[in-house]
């Protein structure tokens, strides 16, 4: 398990891999997003994109997967605070296989609870071309291994 205290800016981290379909684009569109363009493969050619995208909210929580299919099932992970700083930089297509870089940007103590700190860590989502189509800022919470010994 990892703490607070084994956490050190610049810790970089690439993991995961995420294969995205055409059918799991639309039924995601269908449900939580549904614009032609993530729906409707011929609205979606007479689009800005010229063909079917993945919603950026469907990137978004394909990258969060990741994210806690990797590091957060190691770390002492408290939740979060939020995120800032959410881009979609490129949109996702049928047939692109995801994963995710991470680097910590920030960390200090909870003024407030000395139990926790506090990491932020810039998260990457990447094509297998190497292409960035999301990125945010992690604002998250991580216990303190001293606060858990007796």
């Amino acid at each position: 398990m990892r703490y607070y205290e084994d956490i050190d800016i610049g810790d970089t981290h690439e993991f995961g891999s995420y294969h995205v379909t055409k059918a799991e684009i639309i039924e995601f569109a269908e449900q939580y997003d549904p614009q032609p363009f993530h729906t409707d493969e011929a609205a979606a050619e007479d689009s800005a994109f010229g063909e079917l995208v993945a919603s950026g909210w469907h990137t978004a929580a394909m990258c969060m997967r990741l994210l806690v299919d990797g590091p957060l099932q190691n770390r002492a992970s408290m939740g979060a605070r939020g995120v800032d700083e959410l881009r979609w930089k490129r949109p996702v297509r049928p047939g692109d296989t995801l994963s995710i870089r991470s680097e910590v940007v920030d960390k200090r103590v909870s003024e407030s609870d000395p139990e926790r700190g506090y990491v932020d860590s810039l998260l990457e989502g990447i094509t297998q071309d190497g292409d960035v189509v999301i990125s945010w800022i992690g604002l998250g919470m991580i216990a303190r291994r001293n606060s858990t010994e007796g």
